[in-house]
């Protein structure tokens, strides 16, 4: 008869350790989810962490995952997470065998709908302004001949060509170039210090102070033109004291750094036109200017000969005989000794 304490019962169990069932587990979450696509709001996002990486959840009303987003595929990114957004993202899910956790690798990440990023650009608009950084009473006049101009956009492409082109066919002057990320992540921060750093130059340092900035950038879709709704970017450019110029996009392209300038250009090209006066036509208008002054001077000084001839007739004259007998008498005076 057995005893009731018996522990060698057979079994069809395999047996594993704790390390061959974590590893098990592992190729089977990794296998089975290679490749995924997730709809959910970012939870707990603070930007990258130290090492590059970033580190938040996806939610939604009844459940949540970690995600990571490594520091490769951040930079590749064409617009910066941001806490409460909704997104699509896409990557895989693994786990960790040293503990029971899992979580999704992102590779890419979009926007759920252009809705959903309206929604944040308006709300986020909405706030701004009720702090008052789009009141006109705020917006300083743009100079009319600046010596300097301070553009910030990225150092290649169309953009910087055309303004540079543009500025050298109206009024050549010194251009200085900061050179930024006008996309993906970090190109927002970029941006910023771009701003806040023309600011701190000092009058008449080693680097000249501009009078007037650009931020430029060309078309894109919402997404690419991301980084010019940044929150910051929006701070800095109400903030500057030097007149700004944005000239994000095309047209019909509108961010919210538009709302924060100081005058909004519909393209980069039309920036540059703004920022400087066409040198022939003011030469035209200083030779013009200089025909009407010499002109009226020339009027003035008829109309003066005419006065003067006037009263030069106005005067008594002597007549001959007058003279004559003048003369006489004075002769006659002489003669008698009479002084």
């Amino acid at each position: 008869m057995s005893s009731f304490f018996e522990t060698d019962s057979p079994s069809n169990l395999t047996e594993y350790s704790v390390s061959e069932l974590s590893g098990s587990i592992k190729r089977t979450v990794e296998q089975a989810f290679d490749q995924v696509r997730v709809r959910g709001e970012i939870s707990g996002y603070r930007g990258p962490h130290s090492s590059g990486h970033a580190y938040f959840a996806l939610k939604d009303d009844k459940a949540r995952i970690d995600a990571v987003i490594w520091k490769g595929t951040m930079g590749r990114l064409k617009f910066r997470p941001e806490e409460g957004m909704e997104v699509i993202a896409t990557g895989k899910v693994t786990t960790f065998p040293g503990s029971s956790k899992y979580q999704m690798v992102i590779e890419t990440l979009e926007p759920a709908g252009a809705g959903a990023l309206m929604a944040l650009i308006e709300e986020r608009k909405r706030k701004l302004a009720a702090e008052g950084l789009f009141d006109a009473a705020r917006k300083q006049l743009l100079p009319y001949m600046p010596k300097v101009i301070g553009v910030i956009t990225s150092p290649t492409g169309a953009v910087i060509r055309d303004i540079l082109h543009r500025i050298a066919d109206r009024f050549p002057v010194h251009v200085i170039i900061w050179p930024v990320r006008v996309q993906g992540e970090g190109s927002g921060a970029e941006v910023t210090a771009a701003i806040e750093g023309f600011n701190a130059l000092e009058p008449g340092g080693l680097i000249a102070r501009p009078d007037v900035l650009i931020v430029a950038r060309g078309g894109g879709s919402l997404e690419d033109l991301w980084s010019f709704n940044d929150e910051a970017v929006v701070r800095a450019a109400a903030a500057s004291d030097i007149p700004l110029i944005s000239a994000v996009g095309h047209e019909t392209d509108w961010t919210l750094i538009d709302h924060a300038s100081d005058q909004r250009a519909p393209t980069p090209t039309g920036a540059a036109e703004m920022a400087v006066p066409v040198k022939a036509d003011l030469q035209a208008s200083i030779s013009a200017l200089a025909a009407r002054l010499k002109a009226a001077m020339t009027r003035r000084m008829d109309g003066r000969r005419q006065d003067l001839r006037a009263l030069a007739r106005a005067l008594p004259r002597l007549t001959s005989c007058s003279l004559c007998r003048a003369a006489a008498s004075m002769r006659h005076r002489s003669a008698l000794g009479v002084a």
